[in-house]
C-alpha cells in the first residue's frame, strides 16, 4: 500500500474506501480527509493518472501526451493512503471490499467512483480495427496520442468519425478531434480532399436546441456529412469498413481513417456485487440522484461516471457531485438526513476550431445553466473558452481539483 499521508488516524475514525483514483475518487477522497472525516483509502490499480479532457485535444493535435498524464502516486490527495490494486467485488452486508490481488479491505463508509468502462468487443471487428494504422480514438490515451500524427498528416481520403450512444461519458466529446481536424486541414488547404462523415446515434449534434443551433453551424461550415439517427454497427478492418444503422436500416461506408468512440458501460462487478438496480442493463451503481446516496445500502455512496444520476456524465459534472456527497455523508453520519440536493449540471467544452469552445452547460432537464448566471449566451462560439477550457482548466484540475481544492 502506498500511504501519502504520513499522519497518526486515530484507533476510532470511520475507515472511508474509496473506489477509483480519477476524477471523482480523488475529488471526493481530497474533500473527506479535509473535512476529517476518517481514514481514507483509494483503491485504484492504475499507476498513471491521464486527465482525460486534454486526450481531444491530443487527438486533433493541440496537445501534446505529456500534458495529459502524471504518475498516480504524484496525484493522490496528502492525507489519503492509496492501495494500487483492483476491485474484484463488494460484499455490502459484511462492508467488505475484495481485491483482485486476494485481498480485501473492509470499510465503514464506501464511495463508489469506479468510472465508466469502454466496451470495444460490442462493435464486432473494432477491437481490431483500433489495432491498424487507420483505426484511432479520443478515448483511450495511447489511441490519441496515435491520431495526433494521423490526423496531422492526413492529405486526401475518407475519415469517419462516430459517437457512442448513451450511456457514455461525455459522449458528445468525440466530435472535438473531428472540429479540430477539419480546422486544421482547412488552414493546409487540404479540407476539399478529405471526405468527412459523422456518424451520430441521436437525431441533433447534441440535444439542447441552442447548442445544437452552434454545433451545426460549424457542421456546414467544415462541410462534414452528417448521418443521424445511426449508430456503428460493425467493422471490417482488413477492407477499412464499416456498417452504420438503425434498426432494420443499415449502410455501409469505406474508410481511410476510422476514429470511434466505444459503447459504454459500468464495470461488471458493480451488478455482480448487487450494487446496480436490477432493470439496470448498463449496471450502474443504484443511487438517489441528488444526494448519491445507496437506494438500498445507506453506507454506499457513488459519484462520477459509476453512478445512476440521470444526467449525461461529464468529468465538469463530478466537482458539484463531490461536494453534495461530501455534505451528506456527515449529515448521515451524525444522525441527520441527507441535505445538500445536485440538479443534474453537466458540461461539455466543444472546442470547434483551434481556437474556439462551444461551453455546453446544462442541468438534467437539458436547461441551460452557465456558471456566470448573467451571461446566458455564454455557450455561444468564444475564443475566451477556449482559454478557459485548454489552459485554465488543466491547472485547476491538477493542482485543485484533486486535492478536493475546487
Amino acid at each position: 500500500m502506498n500511504d501519502s499521508s504520513g499522519t497518526a488516524v486515530s484507533a476510532d475514525s470511520p475507515r472511508i474506501v474509496v473506489i477509483g483514483g480519477g476524477n471523482a475518487g480523488l475529488s471526493v477522497a481530497g474533500r473527506l480527509h479535509r473535512a476529517r472525516a476518517g481514514e481514507i483509502t483509494v483503491i485504484e490499480p492504475r499507476t498513471l493518472h491521464v486527465f482525460a479532457p486534454l486526450q481531444s485535444h491530443i487527438a486533433g493535435g493541440a496537445a501534446r501526451a505529456s500534458e495529459a498524464a502524471r504518475p498516480q502516486a504524484g496525484v493522490i490527495p496528502p492525507g489519503v493512503r492509496w492501495l494500487c490494486d483492483e476491485v474484484f467485488a463488494v460484499d455490502a452486508e459484511t462492508h467488505r471490499v475484495h481485491l483482485v490481488s486476494g485481498g480485501r479491505v473492509d470499510y465503514d463508509q464506501l464511495v463508489v467512483c469506479a468510472g465508466i468502462r469502454m466496451a470495444w468487443e460490442q462493435v464486432p471487428g473494432l477491437t481490431e480495427a483500433m489495432s491498424t494504422p487507420a483505426g484511432v480514438s479520443n478515448y483511450d490515451y495511447d489511441l490519441a496520442a496515435k491520431a495526433s500524427p494521423v490526423l496531422r498528416d492526413l492529405r486526401a481520403g475518407t475519415v469517419v468519425f462516430t459517437q457512442p450512444p448513451e450511456p457514455a461519458s461525455c459522449g458528445a466529446a468525440a466530435q472535438k478531434p473531428m472540429y479540430l481536424a477539419c480546422d486544421w486541414w482547412r488552414a493546409i488547404g487540404v479540407r476539399d480532399d478529405i471526405r468527412v462523415v459523422f456518424v451520430c446515434p441521436d437525431p441533433v449534434p447534441f440535444g439542447i436546441p441552442a447548442i445544437d443551433s452552434e454545433l451545426r453551424r460549424k457542421l456546414d461550415e467544415y462541410g462534414i456529412e452528417v448521418r443521424y439517427s445511426r449508430e456503428l454497427r460493425s467493422v471490417d478492418a482488413e477492407n477499412q469498413t464499416i456498417v452504420i444503422g438503425h434498426g432494420d436500416a443499415h449502410e455501409t461506408l469505406s474508410y481511410d481513417v476510422l476514429h470511434a468512440v466505444p459503447p459504454q458501460r459500468a464495470p461488471e462487478w458493480i451488478a455482480d456485487s448487487g450494487l446496480a438496480a436490477s432493470d439496470d442493463p448498463q449496471g450502474f451503481v443504484d443511487v438517489d440522484p441528488e444526494t448519491f446516496q445507496h437506494v438500498r445500502h445507506p453506507e454506499i455512496w457513488a459519484v462520477g461516471d459509476a453512478a445512476a444520476v440521470a444526467t449525461r456524465r461529464s468529468g465538469g459534472a463530478i466537482r458539484q457531485q463531490a461536494k453534495a456527497l461530501v455534505k451528506n455523508m456527515a449529515a448521515v453520519r451524525a444522525g441527520r438526513l441527507p441535505s445538500a440536493r445536485y440538479d443534474g449540471y453537466s458540461v461539455v467544452p466543444f472546442t470547434v476550431s483551434r481556437g474556439t469552445v462551444v461551453f455546453a452547460e446544462f442541468d438534467r432537464r437539458g436547461h441551460l445553466q452557465p456558471t456566470v448566471p448573467f451571461w446566458r449566451s455564454l455557450y455561444r462560439e468564444r475564443r475566451l473558452s477556449w482559454i478557459a477550457d485548454r489552459r485554465v482548466l488543466p491547472w485547476v484540475y491538477w493542482h485543485l481539483i484533486l486535492r478536493g481544492r475546487a
